[in-house]
């Protein structure tokens, strides 16, 4: 898999671009606030429909227009593919993978493999449940496109659900129908808790050895997946939460309150770990998503790292730059003298400098 060129039009503080990438390493250098981490997250948003900061549509556009293209193109097992995004501010955007429109998300995801990598995933273990339940959805919608069905539907319905726990406060004969949305949201609640049941395991085998590494030999790490209910008593916990999700009006159990533990020998590291301790953590789940993608689509995914490496000292940055090998790779950062203390091997570089891209090499 490789990411060949990206063109964009009135994105963020681009009006026009069109920038090459080499199959090997790509650095996007620069000032903070030029644009280098919009180029990461356009090529996220085309390979995933969404931005990886979770910006709406009209938060991307060009603030000097009323609508914005995206185009990358990319070559998998030696085919060409143009995905060509079009976005507006009132409208929903529009998709079309090499000239042809799709009409769901589903079509498009798993054609490209991203890994994201930002100072924020750093702090995913101490931040709040979110983040980590962000990190299982976006890694298994990539990979499985059940799964993306599965927990789009379950997402839809929970909304329903909640939005009849608000009527059912002036309508009261509308309690009945809340039968209805709890059957569906029990059938695909228990399969998305047996999939992330499966992919924490698959993730466990691989991050045990990577964090190892990392660690020097000193630590072992282990993610243990903590569902807010167990797929067998997801009904039971409905029922029983019904009238204080009535009073609450907000569906208070399901897989959407989810959440992970991070353990180094049994002790949890987001309550008692510290920050080097979380910090490392969040690094090896980072390279055991690369691992994992490698293992189940037998390819490699594109890595973007979105200037990670100044939030990590020598030894961390060594072992992340020494673990990429043959991924295509676009890094931004402040400036070049790390690479070449590291004799790291860059293909591409690009100076960034208010919106505007100069080659460099």
């Amino acid at each position: 898999m490789l990411i060949q060129s990206l063109e964009l039009d009135h994105y963020r503080n681009y009006d026009t671009l069109k920038i090459n990438f080499d199959k090997g390493t790509t650095i996007l250098f620069g000032d903070n606030a030029q644009g280098k981490t919009n180029i990461l997250e356009a090529i996220y948003l085309a390979g995933t429909t969404k931005s990886h900061k979770g910006s709406k549509d009209r938060e991307i556009i060009n603030f000097k227009s009323e609508e914005s293209h995206v185009r990358m193109y990319i070559n998998k097992n030696e085919i060409q593919y143009k995905i060509d995004m079009h976005l507006r501010k009132y409208k929903s955007k529009g998709i079309a993978i090499n000239g042809i429109q799709i009409k769901k998300a589903s079509e498009l995801l798993g054609l490209v493999n991203i890994v994201f990598f930002s100072p924020e995933d750093l702090n995913m273990i101490k931040r709040g449940p979110g983040e980590r339940r962000r990190f299982i959805d976006l890694e298994l919608c990539q990979l499985d496109k059940l799964y993306l069905y599965q927990l789009t539907n379950y997402n839809k319905i929970l909304n329903h659900r909640n939005k009849l726990l608000k009527e059912i406060t002036f309508y009261k004969e509308y309690e009945s129908m809340l039968d209805l949305w709890d059957e569906q949201l029990i059938d695909y609640g228990r399969k998305i808790i047996e999939r992330r049941e499966r992919f924490v395991k698959e993730l466990n085998g691989i991050l045990y050895e990577i964090h190892k590494n990392l660690s020097g030999e000193k630590e072992n790490l282990y993610v243990k997946y903590e569902p807010d209910v167990e797929k067998d008593g997801l009904r039971e916990k409905l029922l029983k939460n019904r009238d204080r999700d009535m009073r609450q009006k907000i569906t208070s159990s399901g897989p959407h309150r989810d959440d992970l533990t991070f353990l180094i020998e049994k002790i949890d590291i987001r309550k008692y770990g510290s920050q080097g301790q979380q910090r490392t953590a969040a690094l090896s789940l980072k390279l055991s998503e690369i691992e994992l993608i490698k293992k189940t689509t037998n390819d490699n995914p594109i890595l973007l790292l979105d200037d990670v490496l100044s939030e990590l000292d020598r030894k961390r940055q060594d072992y992340l730059l020494n673990n990429i090998g043959n991924i295509q790779t676009i890094i931004t950062c402040t400036g070049l003298d790390d690479f070449i203390k590291h004799r790291f091997n860059i293909n591409k570089v690009y100076k960034v400098t208010e919106g505007t891209v100069e080659k460099r090499n």
